[in-house]
């Protein structure tokens, strides 16, 4: 038995002397390999990637570290940079790409590339490809001779490598928290946008006989995911940052995801108008759960043009403030209407159909008069936006955008409202109609009390209808509204006093003398408001939609220019019976004073 350890021991060092010679012999070869071939590595891998390109792409390294028993290399200092000169020669060709790349790197790693496979069977399979931190730099300039081009090569790639290999395959391309940088040269001076901490996987690149033909590949690939984490840029104005958290998007489905999405002033209500210099109004957006379907990626990376199936919005919020105790700005709006704008786009931007879902919609002023807030709601607004496209093959199809919308006025009137904008009118044509139901005229006092000087002290409104055709000049149609029991007061603003006072005289005036009470009234009398509203060229759009709508209003309560006249008359009869009153007054005190002189005198 003594006998026996001492042999089983020397067995094991002899197993293990064995296995560690191996070992030292496999990692001896494998370093006598990688300095042995290094060189040829290095020019062969700068030689494929001239020859792929067509000589528009240069590869340039500082070392290159290989390890064949892991199968795995890095590449250091990494330089991949286009010929301008070359790309040149390939517009006049007509066979220049839409893009051009720039990307730098501090290292390149190579995981799994199998050297047996490579040796052996003439193929190349490597499991990973990793570009950790890259910065790239992507120049987009149009060119119309690559309309309508599909996505996939012109030339096969695998003419350049057959000589070589069967086959290359990359199962992952990962860029992992690159540094992205767009530049578009398509208009007279360069725009340039960027992102940080954004991470984009590339799956399943082959080049063999058959990818460029294969119209189930991208690009001769299966699948592009791109993820952008906390994304924030701030506008060209300065005065507001875009936020996006958490996007993802997957080429295969064409789906985008975005969780947030913020448009946040960089200044408070209070600072807003003050730094911009001008009463301006100050949006504060908030949007979350979007996402994107069938988008068309190769459209966006050739011409930078979003075309989509459909977005979808849930939950957020959209609110406005101004403060108009600045001065406005002075400026002609006409053209500016939202129609308007999307065609004035650079890009085609299309999106066959929008679904929102419970957006709260606020606008907010500030008063310089009554030098209070005043603020309307819109809650829970949800529908369906189609046809929202510049794009002059659809329009040619189908020119109009429709908008049908459902909300809650003040949380309780509920609004519907359909909108027609018609995209090729050269005068902005559109149209609305809809209608307010079910509200209480007091939950108006937020608005109507710090900017109309006005209190409803009771009202109850049955229906709001509105039927107008428009243009960015003009506004026709009709206005419905149907009401019960109105009463109002006339406010204003108290030197000394933070409350708004009424003017109870003039209240009693207007109740008794100039609105109706009851639309229909009693007696069956309805009135109906025609419209013909002239806007003026300062005017906004939702101005314009606004200042029409309240025309309509002021008719069906009986406030017409016939009865603001009368107003004006009666205020006036007033005014002279005050000042008469308080002449006699003076004149009787004058009276009393120079008798208790007299007598003082006697």
């Amino acid at each position: 038995m003594a006998d026996k350890a001492p042999r089983k021991f020397k067995v094991i060092k002899w197993v293990l002397g064995i296995l560690l010679f191996i070992a030292l012999s496999l990692v001896g070869a494998s370093w006598y390999i990688s300095v042995k071939f290094k060189p040829l590595i290095k020019a062969e891998l700068k030689e494929l990637v001239q020859k792929s390109t067509n000589g528009l792409y240069s590869v340039d390294f500082s070392e290159i570290h290989t390890n064949f028993i892991t199968g795995s290399a890095t590449i250091s200092d990494v330089k991949i940079i286009p010929d301008t000169n070359v790309f040149k020669l390939l517009i006049a060709a007509k066979k220049a790409p839409n893009n051009l790349y720039y990307i730098r790197l501090k290292e390149l790693a190579i995981k799994k590339f199998h050297p047996f496979t490579i040796y052996f069977n003439k193929k190349v399979d490597v499991d990973l490809l990793l570009f950790d931190k890259p910065d790239i730099t992507m120049v987009n300039k149009h060119f119309d001779f690559n309309d309508n081009r599909p996505p996939r090569p012109r030339v096969s790639p695998y003419d350049y490598i057959k000589k070589m290999f069967k086959s290359l395959r990359v199962e992952v391309v990962d860029f992992r928290n690159a540094r992205f940088k767009y530049v578009n040269n398509n208009g007279p001076v360069a725009d340039v946008d960027s992102v940080a901490n954004i991470s984009i996987t590339l799956k399943d690149w082959l080049i063999d006989s058959l990818s460029a033909q294969d119209k189930t590949r991208l690009y001769l690939l299966k699948d592009i995911n791109v993820n952008v984490v906390n994304y924030a840029y701030a506008t060209p104005d300065s005065m507001y940052h875009i936020n996006v958290n958490q996007l993802d998007f997957t080429a295969s489905s064409g789906k985008v995801n975005i969780k947030e999405f913020g448009l946040v002033p960089r200044y408070s209500e209070a600072d807003f108008a003050k730094v911009a210099g001008y009463a301006r109004d100050r949006f504060n957006i908030q949007l979350n759960n979007i996402s994107l379907d069938g988008l068309d990626l190769p459209a966006y990376i050739r011409k930078r043009e979003l075309i989509a199936s459909q977005m979808t919005i849930t939950d957020g919020s959209v609110n406005v403030f101004n403060n108009n105790t600045f001065p406005k700005l002075v400026k002609d709006k006409t053209g500016r209407f939202p129609h308007q704008l999307l065609q004035q786009l650079n890009a085609q931007l299309t999106i066959k159909k929008i679904n929102l879902s419970n957006i709260d919609v606020s606008y907010a002023e500030f008063d310089k008069k009554s030098l209070q807030r005043g603020k309307i709601n819109f809650q829970g607004t949800s529908g369906v936006i189609t046809n929202t496209t510049n794009g002059e093959k659809i329009k040619a199809v189908n020119p109009i955008m429709q908008a049908d919308l459902v909300s809650y006025v003040m949380g309780q009137g509920k609004l519907n409202i359909n909108f027609k904008f018609y995209l090729t009118s050269p005068i902005g044509a559109f149209d609305y109609k809809g209608a307010i139901t079910g509200l209480d005229g007091r939950k108006l006092n937020q608005i109507v009390k710090p900017l109309g000087m006005v209190q409803v002290n009771k009202g109850d409104i049955k229906s709001l209808a509105f039927d107008i055709k428009a243009n960015q000049d003009v506004a026709k149609g009709k206005v419905d509204f149907k009401f019960n029991d109105l009463s109002v007061a006339l406010l204003k603003k108290q030197e000394g006093k933070q409350r708004l006072v009424k003017k109870g005289l003039l209240s009693i005036l207007a109740n008794a003398l100039v609105l109706y009470s009851d639309n229909p009234t009693a007696d069956g009398k309805y009135t109906s408001a025609p419209i013909n509203f002239k806007r003026e060229p300062t005017a906004s759009f939702f101005s314009f939609i606004w200042k029409t709508l309240f025309q309509g209003v002021k008719y069906s309560v009986g406030v017409t220019p016939q009865k603001e006249a009368e107003i004006k008359a009666q205020v006036a009869k007033f005014e002279k019976m005050k000042d008469d009153r308080d002449e006699r007054r003076r004149r009787r005190q004058i009276r009393i004073e120079q008798k208790e002189q007299q007598q003082r005198r006697r």
